[in-house]
């Protein structure tokens, strides 16, 4: 998939999937240790809080990771797709998972048991290296979101989260750039730390500038300008 990249858009070097920062050598030989998985849309492939025994490099279709609070209240975390690895963290510390990761859409990955992937980092310094800064990036782009949404209403974190998605999951159509990952509106809202019923009122308004055109999961951004004053041009 091309994203549809916006004019002022940054870099884009925390969107960089795992396996495409290895060795075509690394690469293959990775894939090799482990075994392919399949997933329906919107089924769960690792829960949280559960014993980690594995990682995932998923080879097609896109995920959710989401996390839950004690009150319930879940929080959308990030999208990870094609070439992407999940689970890497519990797999390297012991520790349970701590997010939920579900399908979006028909999924297939590879599943390399703990034992395997952290030997295949001892003989590949290049591979640990390539971990290591993927997770340096994925953290740093964390930090920069936190700050940006901290100084923003939840209108304005909107605005930004969808000229993010338009950025890096968005594909051009003769109507506009449509978002070629289903998300719901609560999803969104977990995405921005609100209410359904907000982003869906922040939806309503945004249709009715002629900003975006929304369906069941599908979403068409049509004027991304608007969007870009709204986001105060900090989020995009």
């Amino acid at each position: 998939m091309t994203a549809a990249l916006l004019p002022g858009d940054g870099g884009l070097d925390d969107r960089v999937p795992f396996l495409a920062r290895l060795e075509s050598e690394d690469r293959s030989a990775l894939l090799a240790l482990g075994h392919e998985l399949s997933f329906a849309p919107r089924v769960v492939l690792l829960h949280q809080s559960e014993p980690s025994s594995y990682v995932l490099l998923v080879t097609h279709g896109w995920t959710k990771v989401t996390a839950a609070a004690v009150n319930g209240y879940e929080a959308l975390l990030a999208l990870r797709g094609p070439g992407d690895i999940i689970g890497e963290s519990a797999a390297l510390t012991g520790r349970p998972r701590s997010a939920t990761v579900t399908a979006l859409e028909p999924v297939r990955a590879v599943a390399v048991e703990r034992e395997h992937f952290t030997e295949f980092l001892t003989r590949s310094p290049a591979a640990s290296f390539a971990l290591l800064g993927l997770t340096s990036d994925r953290t740093r782009a964390a930090d920069r979101r936190r700050l940006e949404f901290a100084s923003m209403s939840v209108r304005e974190r909107l605005a930004a989260l969808l000229l993010d998605l338009a950025r890096t999951h968005g594909r051009r159509t003769d109507d506009g750039i449509e978002l070629s990952v289903p998300l719901s509106k609560q999803e969104l809202a977990g995405s921005v730390g609100a209410s359904r019923e907000m982003v869906q009122r922040l939806l309503k308004e945004l249709r009715e500038r002629g900003a975006v055109a929304t369906g069941r999961r599908e979403l068409v951004i049509m004027r991304p300008d608007v969007l870009r004053r709204i986001a105060r041009a900090t989020g995009g």
